[in-house]
């Protein structure tokens, strides 16, 4: 059906971007200021523009039709540019009171989170930052309901991911932003009968292992590597915190594989080993990725900086992740 956009009504794009984030007119309502009747009305107009159904009642709310689910995130990228544009003053660091959500795993919050407080400190005094931990190697769900401004960490298959359909022409909702690249490396305690010599790819194997999984699955990408040649590794101890792998390992005869610029965080790297993986594993790039309606935000434009000044300054001295001695 042939829209003409001369004589299309934008108010009634707001209406739509508005009913399709609450999935209930009564709240819609209430965030746009105007009454329920109004909203039911403004939902009718664009129905005969548009020539679909849109929303359908669903128990106490609504349900969108799949042409809705196919043109909200246009229609809200669209609404969320064109107010930035008009309002370009609207984020003022100085004095600014905005509560920013980040989720990253707690290693890559130990490196990252004192340079951006220290930021906030001189730029920005009255935000506030609240980091979720990361259980997901996929976050793009979080973003996608708003649980959180930005997410950093790993995410292979989802840059992969995102390459893909870029390069296809598909449209893509996120944005991602190359923060540093990072070095796994095999950790053990002092003292550990595999610390005075080279780790061959049989010991690692016999050896018995901790696991640092966000999402509680009892593999990782470490096994995907060994099982496509043909090994695996005996995981006898499953956690999801850095930290905890390392206070772990440092009390026991396991095994374990961490960042390699994470150790010195730990406070407890003069009791821990660092041995090179004895199998080839990819450079770990640690990325933010954000939903593309943010994009745009002047708030979140100085988040996003904030936050690669912040790498930079901690990653300014390393290779792959690895500081070099001073």
């Amino acid at each position: 059906m042939d829209v003409n956009f001369r004589t299309l009504d934008l108010n009634l794009l707001r209406v739509f971007d508005e009913v399709m984030a609450e999935r209930n007119l009564t709240r819609a309502a209430r965030n746009l200021s105007i009454t329920q009747p109004a909203v039911s009305n403004a939902l009718r107009r664009l129905r005969e523009v548009l020539g679909d159904e849109l929303v359908r009642r669903s128990g106490a709310g609504v349900e969108p039709t799949p042409r809705a689910l196919a043109l909200w995130p246009t229609v809200r990228d669209s609404l969320r540019q064109l107010q930035h544009t008009l309002a370009p003053g609207e984020f003022d660091a100085g004095v600014a009171d905005t509560t920013f959500l980040l989720a990253m795993a707690d290693a890559t919050a130990a490196e990252l989170i004192p340079g951006l407080v220290q930021i906030a400190e001189q730029e920005a005094p009255a935000i506030s930052l609240r980091v979720l931990p990361l259980t997901t190697r996929d976050p793009r769900r979080m973003l996608e309901q708003e649980e959180v401004d930005m997410a950093v960490g790993y995410f292979p298959a989802v840059i992969a991911s995102l390459a893909a359909r870029g390069q296809s022409g598909v449209g893509v909702p996120f944005e991602t932003q190359r923060l540093y690249l990072g070095q796994y490396v095999c950790v053990m305690r002092r003292g550990h009968p595999l610390a005075n010599a080279p780790l061959t790819l049989d010991d690692y194997c016999a050896a018995r292992h901790l696991l640092v999984s966000f999402s509680g699955r009892p593999y990782g990408f470490i096994d995907q590597t060994l099982g496509a040649m043909g090994r695996e590794r005996r995981i006898v101890v499953t956690v999801n915190q850095f930290f905890t792998a390392g206070r772990v390992v440092a009390n026991s005869d396991l095994l374990t594989v961490l960042p390699r610029h994470f150790v010195t965080v730990t406070g407890i790297d003069d009791q821990l080993v660092l041995r090179d993986l004895p199998f080839d594993q990819p450079p770990v790039h640690v990325d933010a990725i954000w939903h593309r309606r943010a994009q745009h935000g002047h708030s979140h434009e100085w988040l996003r900086n904030a936050l690669l000044r912040s790498a930079a300054a901690a990653f300014a001295g390393s290779v792959l992740g690895q500081k070099v001695p001073g």
